[in-house]
């Protein structure tokens, strides 16, 4: 009879029940160690079963195999049996370090971990501590949740280790650590003096952190002590700021004023919170200031550093492009046949639609993909990033808004490839902010990088692009951009917003996604602005009214 049906059997009486769990108290040892509720004697049963059954376990895991699991490793993580309970996981070696980690640099003992109910092979948990730096000492708390999977070799049922295990805003390769903040923390202002913060403005959480990060001790601030996630080189990659979690002792705090306009932030925040998986952006498009940036999802800032194919947004950029290259004019005839094909691949418009002895200017407002891809052929595999770097300042991770942001990226490739960035797919991704600055490049009639901090603050030096784009091509980019806000596909979401306005739609299909990403980037007078809704489907129907919507509230 195995060990755990004796411990069993030891029992005076039936064990009690919390919150949906059964409490199992170890003898002498003081702490209250919580099993999951569905183990007990299935667990002991199956254990005695298992004899009987094939040296490699295949097929779903059953609810006694995710739970036995669970209850191994919170049991031993909460014991501080490091080793026992990185056993239980797929990756013993870094389960190993982080849990180490985990009392030696973030510092939480007496760490107390409740486990949920399980959902299929996911189990939540909660966990709860104290968190001690000299004599300062704060209680700290969190849900968190693990996953059970089959290991392939055996078919043993283990944790599948990534670092949120441990806490959830932990990507892989990131730590805990307690001590003496890095970067003191900063008073972030909007433009008109008054206080940012993420409880005001859910949007800014990673901003705030950028800021801090760019800004603490340059502001004169004085670090505190806080327990924070310190990002490893993965995390650093994407440029992802360090976040503190837990304040044990407050610093002072130096102040930093930013472009924000309060009016425009909290409309963006409005906008954002009704539908998921949001983001936008809004400049001013004769200097770059950033007016407000909102997402749906607090904890990534894809407004900034998002990477995201821009689907028909990015026609703005080719058609400058086939503008220069006498390839079209707004107003001349230019052929939209139902399907293209170029490099080996079939390329086709919305719905298989087709503009007979249509211009350039229905194409554009109207979103016609052959219309581009028929112009591949005279074109040089590296014309299209040519223009985004020297015309748009896109492409060159050279921009100094004073937080992290990824500048967009348009890499030379050929053949169908090609072809599809023409029209905003292939290798081509993008984020708001950049599509934002496009909108603005092509209003004010040349690039000013965008910036959230005034590059006078800490003598930054801003983003150029090397050339302007004549004074006819953008007077025709104008007149794209304002017949497709006037009577295009942008016509219903800019609705009462002219005559001084443009805009262009976009979709783009995204490997296993049901619904493509809907885009939307736009200009109103002095205001630029940008906006995707990922799995939104047309941007015209997602992106379209939160851009809109903006545009209107700046007046």
């Amino acid at each position: 009879m195995g060990k755990r049906r004796r411990v069993a059997e030891r029992r005076s009486k039936r064990p009690a029940m919390v919150g949906g769990m059964i409490a199992v108290v170890l003898a002498g040892a003081g702490i209250g160690v919580y099993a999951l509720y569905g183990g007990g004697a299935a667990a002991e049963d199956a254990s005695a079963g298992a004899a009987k059954k094939p040296a490699v376990r295949t097929g779903p895991l059953s609810a006694t195999e995710v739970t036995t699991a669970a209850r191994s490793f919170l049991t031993a993580w909460q014991q501080g049996k490091v080793a026992e309970a990185a056993a239980v996981t797929d990756d013993p070696a870094a389960a190993t370090a982080l849990l180490t980690g985990y009392t030696k640099d973030a510092r939480i003992t007496g760490a107390t971990l409740t486990a949920g109910t399980r959902a299929g092979d996911k189990v939540p948990f909660a966990v709860t501590g104290t968190v001690t730096f000299g004599r300062t000492n704060k209680p700290v708390a969190y849900d968190s949740a693990l996953t059970v999977v089959r290991r392939a070799g055996d078919g043993k049922p283990l944790v599948d280790w990534h670092a949120s295990v441990v806490h959830p805003d932990l990507a892989d390769g990131d730590t805990l650590v307690t001590g003496e903040a890095g970067d003191p923390p900063v008073k972030a202002l909007d433009r008109d003096g008054g206080e940012l913060t993420a409880k005001k403005y859910p949007s800014l959480g990673t901003v705030l952190d950028g800021l801090r990060e760019k800004y603490g001790k340059k502001a004169g601030g004085r670090a505190g002590v806080e327990l924070r996630v310190a990002r490893g080189k993965a995390s650093k990659a994407k440029k992802s700021s360090d976040k503190t979690l837990l304040e044990l002792s407050e610093g002072t705090p130096g102040t930093v004023r930013t472009t924000l306009s309060p009016s425009l932030q909290a409309a963006a925040e409005k906008q954002v919170a009704s539908r998921a998986r949001a983001s936008v952006v809004v400049t001013r498009a004769s200097t770059g200031e950033i007016l407000a940036v909102a997402n749906s999802n607090p904890n990534f800032n894809t407004a900034f550093q998002g990477s995201l194919a821009p689907g028909s947004t990015m026609k703005v950029i080719t058609s400058s492009l086939l503008i220069e290259k006498d390839l079209a004019s707004a107003d001349k005839a230019h052929p939209c046949p139902k399907y293209f094909t170029y490099g080996g691949w079939k390329f086709q418009n919305d719905d298989k639609f087709e503009i007979k002895n249509g211009t350039f200017k229905a194409s554009f407002a109207r979103s016609c993909n052959t219309a581009f891809i028929s112009q591949a052929g005279e074109l040089d595999d590296d014309s299209l990033t040519k223009q985004a770097q020297q015309v748009f300042g896109l492409s060159l991770n050279n921009w100094a808004i004073g937080v992290p942001t990824f500048d967009g990226a348009v890499p030379v490739q050929s053949a169908a490839q090609m072809a599809a960035e023409l029209i905003g797919q292939g290798g081509v991704r993008m984020n708001p902010l950049n599509m934002a600055s496009v909108a603005a490049t092509v209003k004010s009639g040349s690039f000013h990088q965008p910036y959230l901090v005034d590059p006078s603050v800490d003598d930054r030096t801003l983003a150029k692009a090397s050339r302007t784009m004549s004074a006819a091509t953008v007077s025709q980019l104008r007149e794209l951009m304002n017949y497709t806000a006037a009577h295009g596909t942008a016509a219903e979401a800019m609705a009462g917003l002219g005559p001084d306005y443009g805009a262009k739609t976009g979709s783009a299909e995204v490997d296993g996604q049901k619904e493509p990403n809907g885009w939307f980037t736009a200009y109103r007078g002095d205001l630029a602005a940008a906006g995707v809704v990922q799995q939104g489907g047309h941007g015209s129907e997602s992106a379209g009214p939160i851009v809109a919507a903006l545009l209107k509230a700046g007046g």
